[in-house]
């Protein structure tokens, strides 16, 4: 052909982002059939997918993610994004008829993939009513990389409970269970991943692999083969080619992929007859991509030939096997039809055509200028363009919409209208306002669209993220595991040693074993599992059984917690009597101050703004602890109070630890308070004298509105004109003359007090009313898209980890657990990664030196920080967003976590590595714990996790050093309860505070099996974690949707969960009549009162006069007479004695 161009590609020019998903539809209709967009990257392709769902909310849309990991990486990629594209590839193969929206990115595009027809026959339908052949069906699991749980929380999960199947396939449908009866399918239905209920039935079930790799017989034979043509005979020191051959998935497989299958195929092979829309500057990003696998597998090579001992082996794939270079991907594109988008206009030519879209406005000129009002310019621009056409304002969620629509009315801008879609506009020339979060606005013929980010600036805004495996994954955490400590209410601290099914009274019983001084045990029942709590601490010293030592331990902390819930009311009560300043906000500055957040708030955030606005609006001074991770918001909070007080004309003082958290707020401050009219000045030792000496001026006469410092700000020499607001950062960090000084200024102005300690909910449960507290646990939208990889130690992916950082322009941390272990990777450092610059800092520097090293990591004179554990405690550095952890497996949960949470922290895409000791054996719970930080995305429930096992003493920071002490004594849980108590009595008015009265638990036994069998439930945290549920289920109501939930999760119940449960009703009544102990037989009961007291002594002659002789009293025991040969008879008998006697206990 002599024609230079081919009539099949055009480009098409004015098509900003946004517009796009607009000439995409117009595509659907005109070719009626497949269209697939090639996005340059993962947050073009979301942009797209949002924009469809608003132009048309009904068009099918199918998602193809690319890996996200790097090519040649040790880690696989992750389960939800293996399961999402082989769902589209099963969907494609089996040939998908009505017109829809592929969306792919040029990284997945460029990636070979396993052939139809592979696909075709690896999929397994299921329909009810139907035969199903069970171990086929455990087979196919096994060979498309599904792996067995004890619960199914994610894609590629699945598990098996007798003749319950529950399986996690990859797509939309959910978890479903399947239930069997023989070998035929019962039923089919999805079901809830947290609460593990049923939400829907279904019919048909088909499914398809979770992974890319194929395990069975003839893929491991292919694979084998291909390994040793391309890499000569595997030594014993290759852990793929060990695993493989033994039908196991090791990490990081897929890399491999084609040495599994018989032939690859690419995506453009499943969609024969598609249109295809090639985003803005893709091939740009194809052609880096390109260049990028070419180095790392240059790398890999190299890597090889140089083998460190740090390092265990890694024979790299051939790129042209699993990649297609740039012939093989322009030979693809040749004979299709191919529309290249432009978000500028083009000249029209030949090929050439203008979709008539532009770039909308961008108020940022409006935003730097004092003297314009910025909304008022919004206004006027949207009177313009109404003219015109439809105005569309985009916001980034529904209170930021809310927020825009109050700010509109302000300007007289009246009639906007709320629209979920672009088909809710209705007629001409309206302003609609709609949930879509654009990047950038744009103009086309007829419509008008704004974003939020055109007039507000630079947003972090990302859809929330779905919060399901916290959940789950807590309750794994509070399992107990042999050989925890644990504390006894009646006999103190044991340790436990596992669950027991021990014979009573000749009917099987399941007891957990405990452990106790001199080798004693002891078996509790499992009903009354709630006498149990976690000890908190990893050593103690055990308790004596039977001995009198734990009795007066606890009598005495009573005594003592009574002294100190009396002093908390007090405080409170003092408070309550001073007045200060009412302060509240301005009300035409307010919402534009409020809009400058970057940030969609998140609901703990707007609570503690409101309680904190409340408490300076009510005239008495303030006392307020916001407690939340760092990064989850608070200085948010301090600035939005220290806008309040400044505008009500008083001054705010700024206090923190160090001088690096005291640079970071001012230059937060000073970035917020522009144009306001409010001058923020700082006080540390980075300041100079001369411009400290114009602070402290400014400070006594008033010119300065808010400072911000270290505890310089506490010397005598200070003085303040009018201070009206205390922010304190982090008071745990301050020694005692610096509190009793923040105690004097504290007197009658209003203080707001910052914490990144976790406090455990149930502590803060029982100091409400005493301290006001405030707890952000929700961690800010998107801050947390921390990709986690858990691999073995590797030099050429930390290598490339950290100069990937270093390209970007950012920095990363390389946290190792001991000082001893600085030395080898300074020297890993300096020999593989020569290019990076770092510094080393550790706990035993002087604070000064320490404080001036975190200071030139701050400023970016250093690309690395190497430290030991001393990065978890309050570092905030947004342009660090790569963390190296050097073996993982010697650090605790909420460790990793708190670590783990200093990078993520910007729009960057963050990358966490825990590295382990290469071919070293893991311990179980160090496996365990690293699994699942691997998959857990969100960190919110890390606040709550490192509550739950965080040295305690976080805790103590409320009442002062005396706590931690008592903490040691009983136990954590325990001396919580405790404190609960004794301040909810005392504010009652019940000033004797703590009694006995409630914590005690009856015992009954009536010879009948009380267990849940292993052979329904048989994982043992599972069971444990249902005993503990059970054990605090009281009424009827709540114990008969206990068994439905049951039913629905493991199957029909057998006899003995039934007795379990009626047991626990039994026990519900023996706790209201007082009994501490049921005995029952053949012949009837003997019962025994808590403390021999019955609390109706002249209702209970009543009871024995209406028994006619079948009841009667022996030592201080009831005698009851009956005739009692079955089981069922039995319980129902002890229950209606239980209630017969609660009810004269009331009486």
């Amino acid at each position: 052909m002599s024609k230079e161009y081919n009539d099949n590609h055009r480009t098409i020019g004015g098509v900003p982002e946004g517009f796009d998903a607009h000439v995409l539809l117009q595509a659907v209709v005109k070719f009626n059939g497949p269209i697939l967009f090639i996005a340059r990257d993962d947050s073009r392709l979301a942009a797209m997918q949002t924009a469809l769902r608003f132009f048309e909310p009904s068009l099918p849309v199918f998602v193809f993610p690319a890996w996200d990991c790097l090519p040649y990486d040790r880690v696989s990629p992750n389960a939800e994004v293996s399961a999402a594209r082989m769902a589209v590839l099963a969907t494609l193969a089996t040939g998908y008829t009505k017109p829809f929206v592929l969306l792919t990115t040029v990284n997945a595009a460029i990636q070979r993939v396993p052939a139809r027809n592979t696909l075709k026959t690896a999929s397994f339908v299921a329909e009810v009513g139907r035969q199903i052949d069970e171990s086929a069906l455990r087979e196919f699991f096994s060979r498309m990389g599904f792996v067995k749980a004890p619960t199914v929380a994610e894609p590629g999960d699945f598990a098996v409970r007798g003749g319950l199947i529950d399986v996690y396939p990859p797509g939309e449908t959910g978890p479903v269970r399947l239930d069997l009866f023989g070998d035929v399918l019962e039923g089919a239905r999805c079901f809830d991943a947290i609460t593990q209920r049923t939400t829907k039935k279904l019919n048909r079930l088909e499914l398809a692999p979770v992974s890319e790799v194929i395990l069975d017989e003839s893929s491991i034979q292919r694979f084998r083969q291909n390994y040793r043509v391309e890499f000569g005979a595997a030594g014993t020191d290759d852990p793929l080619y060990e695993a493989v051959s033994a039908g196991r998935k090791h990490q990081g497989v897929e890399h491999w992929a084609p040495f599994f299958h018989k032939t690859m195929e690419t995506i453009f092979d499943y969609l024969p007859e598609s249109t295809i829309f090639l985003d803005d500057r893709a091939t740009q990003a194809r052609l880096v991509r390109l260049e990028s696998i070419a180095d790392q597998y240059d790398a890999r090579c190299e890597a090889l030939k140089n083998k460190s001992r740090m390092d265990s082996v890694y024979k790299p794939c051939p790129p042209d096997l699993l990649y297609m270079s740039d012939d093989a991907f322009n030979a693809q594109l040749t004979t299709r039809t191919i529309k290249f988008l432009s978000v500028l206009p083009q000249s029209t030519g030949p090929t050439t055509t203008d979709a008539g879209g532009r770039i909308g406005r961008s108020f940022a000129p409006e935003r730097q200028q004092k003297e314009i009002s910025l909304f008022a310019s919004l206004a006027d621009h949207i009177r313009t363009k109404k003219k015109d056409g439809s105005v569309v304002l985009a916001s980034s969620s529904e209170g930021a919409r809310e927020r825009l629509s109050g700010l509109l009315t302000d300007q007289n801008l009246i009639g906007s209208m709320d629209i979920s879609s672009f088909l809710d506009i209705s007629g001409q020339n309206v302003v609609s306002l709609a949930v879509w979060p654009l990047e950038q606005g744009f103009t086309a013929k007829g419509l008008t669209v704004i974003s939020e980010q055109d007039v507000l600036g630079d947003r972090l805004i990302r859809s929330p993220r779905r919060k399901r495996r916290a959940e789950n994954f807590l309750t794994e955490a509070q399992s107990l595991s042999p050989g925890d400590l644990i504390v006894h209410l009646d006999h103190g601290i044991g340790r436990y040693q596992g669950l027991e099914t021990v014979t009573a009274a000749g009917a099987p019983h399941d007891c957990i074993q405990l452990e106790y001084a001199n080798n004693d045990r002891l078996y509790l029942p499992v009903e009354n599992i709630e006498l149990l709590s976690r000890y908190g601490h990893d050593e103690g010293v055990l308790d004596r059984l039977g001995g009198s030592a734990w009795q007066a331990k606890k009598a005495k902390l009573k005594e003592r917690i009574r002294d100190m819930a009396d002093k908390l009311i007090r405080i409170a009560a003092e408070r309550a009597l001073r007045k200060a300043e009412v302060m509240e906000p301005p009300a035409d500055t307010w919402d534009k101050f409020c809009g400058r957040f970057p940030y969609v708030e998140t609901d703990d955030q707007l609570n503690a703004i409101e309680d904190v606005l409340g408490d300076m609006a009510s005239g008495i001074p303030m006392d307020r602890l916001v407690c939340g991770d760092v990064g989850f918001g608070k200085t948010e909070v301090a600035l939005r109070a220290a806008f309040v007080a400044a505008s009500a004309g008083a001054q705010v003082a700024i206090v923190a630890p160090t001088t690096l958290l005291a640079r970071q707020h001012y230059k937060s401050f000073v970035e917020r308070f522009r144009h306001t009219g409010i001058n923020v000045s700082q006080l540390s030792r980075f300041v100079s004298s001369k411009n400290a000496e114009l602070t402290k001026n400014g400070m006594r006469d008033g010119r300065v509105d808010i400072v911000i410092g270290t505890h310089a700000l506490l010397a005598k020499n200070i003085q303040f004109a009018n201070l009206g607001l205390l922010v304190i950062d982090e008071e745990q960090h301050f020694g005692v003359n610096h509190k009793e000084r923040l105690k004097q200024l504290r007197s009658d102005i209003h203080v707001l007090t910052l914490t990144a300690t976790p406090i455990p909910r149930t502590l803060q449960m029982s100091l409400s009313g005493v301290r006001e507290l405030s707890i952000i646990g929700t961690p800010p939208v998107d801050r947390l898209a921390i990709r986690t990889y858990v691999s073995e130690f590797d030099a050429v992916t930390l290598r490339e980890a950290l100069l990937r950082e270093h390209y970007r322009g950012g920095q990363s941390f390389f946290v190792v657990p001991r000082i001893s272990d600085l030395p080898e990777i300074e020297d890993f450092l300096k020999t593989q990664v020569p290019e990076v610059s770092f510094i080393i800092a550790n706990g035993q520097m002087a604070a000064s030196d320490l404080d001036d090293r975190m200071n030139a990591f701050y400023d970016g004179k250093y690309d690395v920080l190497l430290a030991t554990t001393i990065v978890e405690s309050g570092l905030d550095i947004p342009t660090a967003n790569t963390m190296i952890i050097h073996r993982a497996d010697m650090f605790g949960l909420s460790q990793l976590y708190q670590i783990r949470g200093r990078v993520g922290r910007s729009k960057t895409r963050a990358y966490a590595y825990l590295t382990t000791k290469p071919r070293k054996l893991l311990t179980p719970t160090a496996e365990k714990r690293l699994r699942v930080l691997g998959s857990l995305d969100s960190l919110g429930a890390g606040f709550t996790l490192a509550s739950q096992d965080l040295d305690i003493r976080g805790a103590g920071n409320l009442l002062g050093d005396e706590q931690s002490g008592h903490v040691r004594e009983v136990g954590f849980e325990l001396y919580q309860e405790m404190m609960q108590e004794a301040i909810a009595k005392m504010q009652a008015g019940g000033m004797e505070g703590l009694t006995d009265s409630d914590s005690w638990s009856p015992q009954i036994n009536l010879g009948v099996p009380v267990l849940i069998p292993e052979t329904y439930v048989p994982d043992l945290d599972v069971r444990l974690g249902l005993y503990r549920r059970l054990s605090s289920l009281t009424t009827k109501v709540e114990l008969e949707g206990f068994a439905a939930e049951l039913i629905d999760r493991f199957g029909k119940l057998p006899t003995e969960v039934n007795t379990l449960i009626k047991i626990i009703r039994v026990k519900g009544m023996c706790k209201l009549a007082g009994i501490a102990k049921l005995d029952g037989g053949p012949k009837g009961a003997v019962i025994q009162f808590h403390n021999n007291k019955f609390s109706n002594p002249a209702g209970l002659v009543d009871y024995l006069q209406e028994q006619r002789g079948t009841a009667k009293i022996k030592d201080n025991k009831i005698i009851v007479l009956r005739n009692w040969d079955k089981d069922e008879i039995k319980i129902k008998g002890a229950h209606i004695i239980a209630r017969d006697l609660a009810k004269f206990a009331q009486a």
